[in-house]
């Protein structure tokens, strides 16, 4: 039998491509040959995970050493604590920080970013608007290695004052010039001041998508032509409240529906041409139930969706059961679903007062730079 330490370096690599990347991180400490192999530019470039990461950012009002940052990598299985992103100077309030594909953010006073594992954070010019609680997104632009950010709606933000009654312009971040364009506003249709907990969005082939979590309205901004669409109802039978997610082929409704048999969480497929809809998937009422204890009747309120790529993941945001979750993955090729539970996450895990969650693809060559630069620390496993 021929010992993996008389491989060729092809063979190996060939090997090595195969794991997960916390595998790889860990495998690069393992001999000269392996880290080698595995730090290589043609190597790490090209090890993009391909299935989204889970990430939770826990929240404590009063004691920020107890805030928290856990990822799940859903090809590995497992959970890993993530070093606890430091606010820069001039950080105000919570309800202004974010996260979004692959970066944390700041709205206000100052509107600054981070990507996610990395501790430091690059200010942009100001906002015309500064703002809290928005709905953002992040897209490239041809030709800049900067990212372009999306800012809709939310509460104005002036001198430690808000503004509920001010429908803010959307602003859209050009990184060449480091400048905001405007937009016009959030359609009146859609209830102005807390935008992010009652608005869902979603980027989708060019198109900025906004839904009300509970109103069920639905409008698209363009990003070619700076222009909404006319708003419309996305109410599938019996939904009590649900989501928008921008999947990789679809776009994907997903929340609880109210039928003959009971609650249950269902998805949509929706045909973003004429926001027809059409059922994909049921969620199986005994993974539905692993997400609660009791029978309240407001127990549905503390569930949360958020997705990207091919998985969705429905967690339940009290701390009191550690943020129960599970995904969904549709399959590229037949368009199946299949449910499972995540591991739930290992002790010690604190009491947040708020929780800000989302999904981000991940690479090798983002994480190895990063540890290389010292921005952030290992990545840690968590097993109970």
């Amino acid at each position: 039998m021929t010992e993996i330490t008389n491989l060729s370096s092809d063979v190996t690599e060939l090997i090595l491509s195969y794991l997960p990347i916390p595998t790889l991180v860990r495998a690069s400490t393992v001999c000269k040959l392996w880290q080698s192999i595995i730090s290589s530019t043609t190597f790490s470039a090209t090890q993009t995970q391909s299935h989204p990461w889970f990430f939770l950012y826990g929240i404590h009002n009063t004691s920020s050493k107890n805030n928290q940052s856990f990822a799940f990598d859903p090809l590995s299985n497992r959970w890993l604590r993530l070093p606890t992103p430091t606010f820069p100077p001039h950080h105000y309030s919570h309800s202004c920080f974010l996260g979004a594909d692959g970066f944390f953010l700041i709205t206000a006073p100052n509107f600054t970013y981070s990507r996610i594992l990395k501790r430091s954070w690059r200010s942009t010019s100001p906002l015309h608007f500064s703002r809290i609680n928005p709905l953002l997104g992040v897209f490239d632009s041809s030709g800049s290695l900067l990212p372009n950010f999306i800012v809709v709606g939310g509460v104005r933000f002036i001198g430690n004052l808000v503004d509920i009654e001010d429908r803010l312009a959307v602003e859209i971040y050009n990184p060449d010039s480091d400048s905001w364009q405007l937009g016009p506003p959030l359609p009146a249709d859609f209830r102005s001041g807390n935008s992010s907990q009652s608005l869902s969005s979603a980027l989708f082939k060019g198109r900025f998508y906004v839904f009300g979590i509970y109103s069920c309205f639905i409008s698209s901004f363009d990003l070619r032509t700076n222009a909404w669409s006319q708003v419309q109802t996305l109410r599938p039978p019996g939904v009590v409240f649900s989501f928008l997610i921008g999947c990789r082929d679809r776009l994907v409704l997903a929340g609880i529906c109210n039928g003959p048999l009971g609650s249950s969480f269902n998805l949509w497929r929706i045909e973003e041409a004429t926001m027809e809809f059409s059922e994909i998937a049921i969620m199986p009422q005994d993974l539905l139930c692993s997400l609660f204890e009791g029978d309240e009747e407001d127990k549905f309120a503390s569930l949360k969706c958020v997705g990207l790529g091919n998985l969705i993941y429905v967690f339940n945001e009290e701390y009191h059961k550690k943020y129960p979750a599970c995904v969904c993955e549709i399959s590229s090729e037949t368009g199946q679903c299949s449910w499972r539970r995540v591991p739930p996450l290992p002790s010690p895990v604190n009491k947040f007062h708020q929780v800000i969650s989302f999904c981000s693809t991940v690479s090798l060559n983002g994480i190895l730079q990063a540890e290389e630069e010292g921005d952030v620390g290992p990545m840690q496993p968590m097993v109970d």
